[in-house]
């Protein structure tokens, strides 16, 4: 038995041994000096992993008494996350070594938040699922923190590390309601206990709070108030970071508790999802237009494309996981991008996040330009590009559902949201003409930016296929 269930969590163990195994390595050799090894080793690894999940896994496979769960949905979100994360460390390693931030924990932190979002996408559990999220949080608190010379980089390892302990205790208590009330913290069990009748106020309370909790990992109104800051704070990197996989470990884990332990109350938790989908949406869409930080206007634009991923969760369907699922896709391939046309932006050696700096960049590097163009329009969900195809499979899947005003919501929300996007490139192509940015981007960059603006050309032909795997997918968590 034990033999089985460590053969289902294998790839979470290889990681977290390689993780503290490259620690102790580090230390007790040249620390910093072994930071590039660290790094591409860990970089390789997690597309090792992504390979060995996405290829050898199939079917559903249940550990430890069913509080870990290996199934379509969990090997879907955990490749994402897996690439996702190897393409931030790769690009994030020039940037760090310039600015002297290359230390080798940065890594192995990396590492040790990709165990944990591994952990929270299989969770079958409340305990099993808080111990991935904690030891998400933990890591990712102190790489916000990493520029430790830096106020704004301090304050923002501090206020993520408040308000997060805050969002763990409002979690933790709708656990404690509903295992009073179910009497189990297995999803499994409370799904039965529930069964297709009216839920208790008590589990009603607790599943509040406990979508409260994970509200705030995934960054959704009201309780985004810590996303600007940290985005600002941090080390652009590590706001790269956080904008990509963080955000597909915090809704997958949504999905697998509204769906595995409330499914049988889709109408009571529809409503909240729903409220946190309009309240995001529209945020975002707002607050993002007086931004004048291009990394705080991502943090809105997060919010806010957070808004339109929920949208597809509301649903309530095997559709609407889908959608959800495409929609993630898509949204990370586009901030992989940005983020890589983002590090680019100095001048003079320092890093440079105002947006008026882009006025007239197109005549210094078109190549760059273009490619940014096309991902801001893609973000707009302008079509024909896939940022658009994203959001017309979460608006469908609102009909579909019968939730046609939240689709209008959401048509509305992505009307007004398109006026920042729009803004930086008449800066770029319209913009007045002043001391160009000088900031040079790496091979790994170049690679990422274009490579993300072709798949929003090309994927307009089939999506490259995803659309089958995410129904695939869907259907082992929506039965």
């Amino acid at each position: 038995m034990i033999q089985s269930d460590l053969s289902i969590v294998l790839p979470e163990i290889v990681l977290a041994v390689f993780a503290m195994g490259a620690l102790i390595g580090a230390v007790y050799t040249g620390k910093d000096k072994t930071a590039p090894l660290v790094l591409w080793s860990t970089s390789a690894l997690f597309v090792a992993l992504a390979a060995w999940i996405g290829l050898s896994g199939e079917g559903v496979n249940v550990a430890f008494g069913g509080a870990f769960i290996d199934d379509g949905f969990a090997r879907f979100a955990k490749v994402m996350i897996l690439l996702s994360a190897a393409a931030i460390l790769l690009l994030s390693q020039d940037f760090m070594t310039r600015h002297g931030l290359f230390r080798f924990e940065y890594p192995i932190l990396v590492a040790l938040a990709v165990t944990g979002m591994m952990m929270m996408v299989s969770a079958g559990d409340l305990m099993a699922l808080y111990m991935g999220l904690e030891l998400q949080s933990l890591s990712l608190y102190v790489v916000a923190a990493l520029r430790r010379d830096s106020v704004r980089s301090t304050e923002a390892g501090l206020k993520y590390f408040v308000l997060g302990a805050l969002s763990s205790g409002m979690l933790l208590y709708g656990a404690s309601l509903t295992y009073g009330f179910a009497g189990t913290t297995l999803f499994e069990g409370i799904f039965s206990t529930l069964g297709e009748g009216d839920v208790s106020l008590g589990l009603l309370f607790g599943l509040v709070f406990i979508c409260a909790g994970l509200a705030f990992k995934v960054s959704a109104a009201p309780f985004h108030m810590w996303t600007p800051d940290v985005y600002e704070g941090s080390p652009t990197p590590i706001t790269a970071f956080f904008a990509t996989a963080p955000k597909v470990a915090a809704i997958a884990l949504f999905a697998r508790v509204v769906h595995d332990a409330f499914g049988g109350v889709v109408s009571d938790w529809s409503q909240i999802v729903a409220f946190l989908s309009v309240a995001s949406m529209f945020l975002g869409a707002v607050a993002a237009i007086g931004q004048r930080d291009i990394k705080r206007l991502m943090a809105y634009s997060s919010i806010a494309h957070m808004g339109f991923a929920l949208m597809g969760l509301a649903a309530g369907t095997a559709e609407g996981v889908q959608s959800m699922l495409i929609y993630m896709a898509i949204y990370v391939t586009m901030n992989i991008g940005t983020f890589a046309f983002i590090l680019s932006m100095e001048k003079d050696g320092q890093p440079v996040t105002d947006i008026d700096s882009l006025q007239s960049y197109s005549s210094h590097e078109p190549g760059r330009a273009l490619a940014m163009l096309v991902l801001l329009f893609s973000l707009a969900g302008i079509p024909p590009l896939v940022g658009f195809f994203g959001k017309f499979y979460v608006l469908k899947a609102a009909v579909d559902a019968g939730m046609f005003w939240l689709a209008v919501a959401g048509v509305i929300a992505s009307v007004i949201g398109a006026f920042y996007y729009l803004r930086i490139i008449y800066y770029m192509y319209f913009g007045e003409e002043r001391d160009a940015l000088d900031g040079s981007m790496p091979l790994v960059g170049r690679v990422l930016l274009t490579g993300s603006a072709v798949i929003m050309v090309l994927g307009v032909i089939n999506l490259f296929g995803i659309e089958g795997l995410a129904l695939a997918a869907a259907g082992t968590l929506v039965n």
